[in-house]
């Protein structure tokens, strides 16, 4: 007996074929012919990762030297960028899983709300550790709301979301005031208002003594190169949350489920044909809901993150990073080490406004410059004349704008993550390969 199993793992859709025994057919494997994907492009292999990282470092190190901005590659800037990066890129894996099923979530936003919100509510009553928990079951509540939509009603999902967004912003506002703002509520006496939870106590962080002090040494010396690298490995060993390490697990982790379990290939399969998942007995129905429900709590997780980083959960909180995190999973391609690439990048933007960025901004003016310039050519040499004539246009306007100013005005580095979400997307968009059932409705008993 013959069994057609049809799934999506990291290309194009491709049969395989097993026999009774469990032997493998001859059918393509992870949508690759002749080592590439089955859409002719090339995957990046694990030595050119590295390659590109290690020319990246260069690059910064390069550009620290010329400019004289050693915020470029210190400690504190990817202390902060970490930080900031870690509720995005949450974001970003809960819409990774949401979608890899076939369900489009824009409603990451909302849920991040509900999670910040269900943090500050327990957090300062219980901790911080009940507040992660908390941020959990706010976030998964409401995934839940958008698989009823989506999945259950056959709601269109970019409707669903926006509504998600929009209860959710209006639920905790109504919850803040009742909970937090009620006069003479024990919350009121210990520091709340309508707009803000009362402080909770600190996240516990972890050190790794010795490293973290050399680290530091090393970096003061501004050595080219070593002191860069000693730079950013220090933020990673000083002063790191614990709820910096669970995100990191969680990314593992859902790489490991996703593509490496049999339960993840059902979900994927579920995003790219459902109906014949359904003729092969994968319960879709199920599936669905599992994935948006995950989707939801780990973008409530994001929202918690944010709401115990400060101590306090605030109105407007989350300030638009679910929508950023959606961007992340776009440019990461659907897949968790992508996300948490494009998660460190918009961090690193975001954490500018933080640290007072404009002189920092205005040196990576000369390295987009740069790169810019350097891919006009590649795009000509393939012959995209537009393509090349815009981006040297755009390297040209970028490199006047650094030779005559000294810095950039406080609203541009404000701009700044949002403008780098567009130009990423925007030269990533020709490689993008989202599931082919992403958003299309399903019925239980299609494939019947």
């Amino acid at each position: 007996m013959t069994t057609n199993i049809t799934a999506e793992t990291g290309g194009n859709s491709a049969g395989a074929q097993r026999d009774g025994n469990g032997n493998g057919g001859k059918g393509k494997k992870d949508g690759v012919r002749g080592g590439k994907p089955a859409g002719g492009k090339r995957q990046l292999s694990y030595p050119v990762v590295l390659l590109i990282i290690a020319g990246g470092l260069v690059a910064l190190s390069v550009l620290r030297m010329i400019t004289g901005s050693d915020e470029v590659t210190s400690s504190g800037q990817y202390a902060s960028a970490l930080a900031a990066a870690v509720p995005i890129g949450l974001a970003g894996l809960g819409g990774l899983w949401s979608e890899r099923a076939g369900v489009i979530n824009i409603g990451l936003e909302g849920m991040m709300m509900l999670g910040a919100f269900a943090a500050g509510w327990m957090g300062w009553q219980h901790g911080p550790w009940v507040a992660a928990l908390a941020g959990i079951i706010g976030g998964a509540l409401g995934g839940l709301i958008h698989a009823i939509a989506t999945v259950t009603f056959g709601v269109d999902h970019i409707v669903s979301g926006v509504a998600v967004n929009i209860l959710a912003l209006g639920v905790v506002q109504f919850l803040a005031k009742l909970q937090f703002g009620a006069e003479g509520s024990a919350a009121s006496q210990a520091g709340g208002n309508d707009k803000q939870s009362p402080p909770m106590e600190d996240m516990p962080t972890f050190t790794v003594p010795g490293l973290a002090e050399g680290l530091q040494s090393v970096e003061k010396h501004h050595w080219f190169l070593v002191s860069d690298l000693a730079g950013i490995l220090g933020s990673f060993v000083s002063n790191v949350s614990w709820l910096t390490v669970l995100a990191v697990a969680l990314f593992v982790g859902s790489f490991f489920a996703l593509w490496r379990s049999s339960f993840g290939l059902r979900l994927r399969s579920c995003g790219e044909s459902p109906i014949a998942a359904e003729t092969l007995g994968v319960n879709v129905m199920k599936y669905k809901y599992a994935a948006v429900t995950v989707s939801g709590a780990l973008a409530g997780l994001g929202g918690a993150f944010l709401a115990i980083g400060v101590h306090i959960y605030q109105d407007q909180q989350t300030g638009g990073r679910g929508y950023i995190g959606l961007a992340t999973m776009i440019f990461g391609n659907w897949r968790p080490g992508g996300v948490a690439m494009g998660a460190g990048l918009f961090g690193f933007m975001d954490a500018l406004q933080l640290r007072g960025g404009g002189p920092t901004v205005h040196a990576l003016l000369l390295l987009v410059a740069v790169l810019l310039a350097a891919l006009a050519l590649w795009k000509l040499r393939q012959g995209g004349l537009i393509q090349a004539a815009l981006s040297g246009v755009v390297a040209v306007g970028l490199l006047v704008w650094y030779l005559v100013t000294d810095t950039v005005p406080l609203e541009f580095v404000e701009m700044s993550p949002y403008i780098t979400t567009l130009l990423v997307l925007s030269l990533a968009a020709q490689r993008l390969r989202p599931p082919k059932a992403i958003g299309r409705s399903y019925r239980r008993g299609q494939g019947t």
